[in-house]
């Protein structure tokens, strides 16, 4: 495994109203500014799809997480490139070949303004 304590990942996404469209229909959440444009045209993402980034690294690393918290700062909006910073905190061997990991993420819109911080823990499930 390549993870290190101090490792920082960084990616970044542009939310469509088609990425919107689908997490309405899968989640169910059908609030009207999710459906609805505002006068710019723009709908509002929802913050669990928001969520989705940092949980991104979740899936590049094979992590069942146990624990995950989400501190929402300012809406998403289609249009919106929202860049994800996630830096491991902590990292631990564990029996079987598995390993405890903690991370703090911090996501920022294309005004550098943050729109979404938390951290997530659990278990890398190495091969």
């Amino acid at each position: 495994m390549d993870l290190q304590i101090g490792d920082i990942i960084r990616f970044e996404r542009t939310f469509t109203k088609e990425d919107v469209a689908v997490f309405t229909t899968v989640s169910k959440d059908e609030g009207e500014h999710h459906t609805e444009p505002d006068e710019l045209g723009r709908l509002v993402v929802q913050g669990l799809l928001t969520a989705t980034l940092p949980t991104k690294v979740g899936g590049d690393y094979n992590v069942l997480a146990r624990t995950m918290k989400f501190e929402f700062f300012r809406p998403v909006f289609t249009g919106d490139t929202i860049s994800c910073e996630v830096t491991i905190e902590e990292l631990e061997k564990k029996k079987n070949n598995r390993f405890s990991v903690m991370a703090t993420f911090t996501c920022m819109n294309q005004h550098e303004k943050e729109v979404l911080s938390g951290y997530f823990a659990g278990v890398i499930l190495t091969v």
